[in-house]
């Protein structure tokens, strides 16, 4: 099963960085549509307060052994692309399904430490 991590924070999850979006209600969403097929997990900050809000699509055991790495999403801030990380997830995610073409608009890197300190 993959894991969905949600950045919620400073920046991930304010009104004040991203105002026209419910962050809540971003969350609940993504634990509602992805029960019984991924874990949603919130978090502290990701140190990628400039990408706010920042999800990380982990793959499964079986997507791992596949070749799947966790995939860095930043500026998901509508519900198209929440939908988008949503499908991908059902899919099998990481390592087992293709990501929808537009998610690669919010892919991104992250430095080492923190890839690191999200992988303990």
């Amino acid at each position: 099963m993959p894991t969905v991590t949600v950045c919620r924070d400073c920046c991930c999850g304010s009104a004040t960085k991203v105002p026209y979006l419910d962050h809540e209600a971003q969350l609940a969403d993504l634990r509602s549509s992805l029960e019984g097929a991924a874990r949603v997990r919130r978090v502290d900050c990701l140190d990628a307060c400039e990408r706010a809000n920042v999800v990380v699509v982990q793959p499964s055991p079986e997507g791992r052994r596949a070749g799947g790495r966790p995939v860095w999403l930043g500026l998901v801030n509508d519900r198209d692309a929440t939908a988008d990380i949503t499908d991908w997830v059902h899919r099998g995610g990481p390592g087992i399904a293709e990501p929808p073409e537009i998610l690669s608009l919010y892919v991104f890197k992250p430095s080492r430490r923190i890839q690191r300190e999200l992988d303990r």
